[in-house]
């Protein structure tokens, strides 16, 4: 099957279980993981976790992926359309808050089909890098209730440097303004749980405080009080493969921390969550060894 879901358009060739394309994926879902997950933010996590299923390969490939594993393509196992839809149930089974689908942009017509046969009583979230096409959001309106995407970057030369995606702030920008238009302004149970809405997370990179800045910017002016969810992530860690960009050899600073954290609340950006510098660690990274498949 020519594949051109993903704002990539690549056009290459991707069967049932071969891999192909830019994300280096077969048709049919990889999953590396699927188990209740503590490491997302706390209106998604609570108590019981989420019911997190990780999706192998990436339509983005960022240099820095703390994910690296799974998002190259080297981990997961290949699963039908019908095994997805039992997946989701059983972890709805073990009392999750929600369904959590990371990176499955590259997946979509396959993950449709497995939530209309789960038929699902829990939330769904839509965890992704904001790098999705449009029309391919549309085939999931009505099946997911939360998006949880990231705005990676503003500056075009920083999205090419690292994710080779110059397009990347248009086509993100395009993805959350339907995310948006499908779910509306962000609703919490009585439990602080998100129930509904939009979380725009950001991970600030070292040496690139312009750019954060201007997502910063951008979220408060196209989404002012309180219509999404924000969170600003400082945890970034230097990975395998990044010795070519200097400037990712070290950690964000608690000084560059603060300061963002200080603009995000002079720029009115009033409603979501922020870290510590100590968050910087791998210890939230979880073993992709295929538990739940």
């Amino acid at each position: 099957m020519v594949c051109c879901d993903c704002p990539r358009h690549c056009g290459q060739q991707r069967d049932e279980k071969t891999a192909g394309g830019v994300c280096r994926s077969p048709r049919l879902p990889r999953i590396a993981r699927a188990a209740p997950h503590f490491g997302e933010e706390p209106c998604i996590s609570g108590e019981r976790g989420s019911g997190t299923v990780f999706f192998s390969g990436c339509n983005l490939r960022c240099v820095f992926c703390q994910n690296h594993e799974i998002s190259r393509g080297k981990v997961g196992k290949t699963v039908s359309v019908e095994r997805l839809g039992d997946i989701f149930l059983e972890l709805q089974d073990k009392g999750v808050h929600n369904i959590n689908l990371v990176t499955g942009s590259h997946y979509v017509p396959e993950i449709v089909s497995a939530l209309e046969r789960a038929k699902l009583s829990i939330p769904v979230v839509w965890n992704s890098s904001g790098y999705d096409s449009v029309p391919m959001l549309r085939r999931l309106e009505g099946l997911v209730q939360i998006y949880m995407p990231d705005l990676k970057y503003l500056y075009s030369d920083a999205a090419k440097r690292y994710s080779a995606a110059p397009d990347y702030p248009e086509v993100a920008k395009a993805a959350i303004g339907e995310m948006y238009r499908q779910v509306g302004k962000f609703v919490l149970d009585d439990d602080d749980m998100l129930k509904s809405g939009v979380l725009i997370r950001h991970l600030i990179l070292p040496e690139n405080e312009q750019n954060s800045r201007a997502v910063i910017e951008y979220v408060a002016a196209n989404f002012p009080g309180d219509k999404v969810l924000f969170s600003l992530m400082c945890q970034f860690t230097p990975m395998p493969g990044t010795e070519r960009f200097p400037e990712l050899q070290g950690r964000v600073s608690a000084e560059l921390n603060d300061r963002l954290c200080d603009y995000m609340v002079k720029c009115g950006v009033e409603y979501g969550f922020w870290q510590e510098p100590d968050s910087a660690t791998d210890e939230m990274i979880p073993d992709f060894d295929l538990t739940g498949i």
